[in-house]
């Protein structure tokens, strides 16, 4: 049974690190053009997006040494340091501060993501598909608060003699501190526990392996290299498409309305399905899943390419490449959990969670060329061909997926001479 305390700590701790990211994304932008120029626009997104790559490896190896809470807590810590380097930034008007404080920001996503690895520790093998999605939708709550907070928080802004598009950043810091007290008071009784490690026991500290390591040790395993590519890949096409989207829709001329829906509507798909996708995973099998969220993906592309300029059309994808997203994120999320090695687990989810951030950030950055010069048509084919090699490798991992990830009582049962069933992925 999952212990409850623990994960309504990491709920809650979402919750309050949604409502503190979406907060600052919402006017992220805006301040950083409003500063810079509208060709840095981007780059206040990208910086963060990165940020969040670079300390997925840190928090990670904390992670391993020092148990979940340590580094839950220290992120949300990072994340708070850097919304008050961006209002610091903003007071004096210096563009660079912003921006270093929009890196240090990137430590929430990080954080958030973390902690969807942290609930698969607290629950029997059978269900951590389905308690991760839990808590990974409990960001649906920020999602849809944070950007609401626009407002209030520019009057705020106004109040304190801040930028009223820096104002919103002071709920980010209310967000991230909040989140932090949450796990530092509610989350107890896990480490990083191993797969073998009994649900909600903490594991005794492995080894310390590198993220380059991990992820060689992840290249020779089928399983464990789908799972990597999976979420990378996943990851990658959703941040290409969704971060291009608002500028295709602008010059089709639609207004910030308009705009704004879509995006919201993506968004609901990314998290609002999540523990349907992760009962799904857990009742069916991660590869299985993981199958579908490719196939959604590919929906994407093939509704952006036949329809680009069609609003309806456009809308209908994006909620797609949500649902898509989340269909990858906690099918790889799971094989990554099931992963048959406590020493190398941790650190590969680390390093997957760096290099799916990194993937975000280039393919934020490249979307801009890609969209100039082919078109919102011709960036839906360049995301279709960065699926196929995800799926290669996956029908290449279907015959593997025993050996990586039996679970533990299959294990013994083995260990005792019993010839066990084959585990469904």
């Amino acid at each position: 049974m999952t212990p409850r305390r623990p994960l309504v700590a990491l709920i809650l701790g979402n919750s309050l690190g949604g409502v503190g990211v979406a907060s600052g994304i919402a006017v992220g932008a805006l301040l950083v053009a409003s500063m810079g120029g509208d060709h840095l626009a981007g780059a206040g997104q990208a910086l963060s997006i990165l940020g969040a790559g670079v300390l997925a490896v840190p928090l990670a190896n904390l992670a391993a040494r020092r148990g979940r809470r340590a580094a839950l807590a220290l992120g949300y810590l990072i994340a708070a340091i850097g919304a008050v380097t961006v209002l610091v930034g903003a007071w004096f008007g210096w563009l660079l501060v912003v921006l270093a404080g929009l890196i240090a920001f990137g430590a929430a996503q990080a954080t958030n993501l973390q902690s969807r690895y942290a609930a698969s520790d607290l629950a029997a093998p059978g269900r951590r598909a389905t308690v991760m999605s839990v808590v990974l939708w409990a960001t649906t709550i920020g999602s849809v608060v944070g950007p609401n907070l626009s407002g209030p928080g520019g009057r705020l802004g106004r109040r304190v003699l801040l930028p009223e598009l820096a104002g919103p950043y002071l709920f980010s810091v209310a967000g991230f501190v909040l989140a932090g007290l949450v796990i530092v008071g509610l989350y107890r009784g896990t480490a990083a526990a191993a797969p073998e490690s009994p649900a909600g026991q903490a594991a005794e500290p492995g080894a310390r392996v590198g993220a380059v390591a991990a992820l060689r040790w992840a290249a020779t395993r089928p399983v464990a290299r789908f799972g990597v590519l999976l979420i990378v890949v996943g990851h990658a096409v959703m941040v290409g498409v969704m971060s291009m989207t608002p500028v295709h829709l602008g010059h089709e001329g639609h207004g910030l309305g308009s705009i704004g829906l879509v995006i919201s509507l993506h968004i609901m798909g990314m998290y609002a399905l999540s523990p349907v996708v992760g009962w799904l995973a857990d009742r069916f099998g991660a590869m299985r899943t993981a199958l579908v969220g490719l196939v959604l993906l590919s929906v994407t592309a093939g509704l952006i390419l036949v329809a680009p300029s069609s609003y309806p059309v456009v809308t209908a994808a994006l909620v797609v490449l949500g649902v898509g997203w989340s269909f990858t994120m906690i099918s790889g999320s799971a094989l990554l959990a099931r992963t048959d090695s406590g020493e190398m687990r941790v650190p590969l989810q680390g390093a997957t969670d760096a290099l799916m951030n990194y993937a975000g950030a280039a393919a934020a950055l490249v979307g801009g060329p890609v969209l100039a010069w082919l078109g919102y048509g011709g960036l839906a084919v360049v995301a279709a061909l960065l699926i196929l090699p995800a799926g290669g490798v996956g029908w290449a991992a279907r015959g593997s997926r025993g050996r990586e990830t039996a679970p533990p009582t299959r294990r013994r049962r083995r260990a005792g001479g019993a010839q066990p069933k084959r585990p469904v992925m």
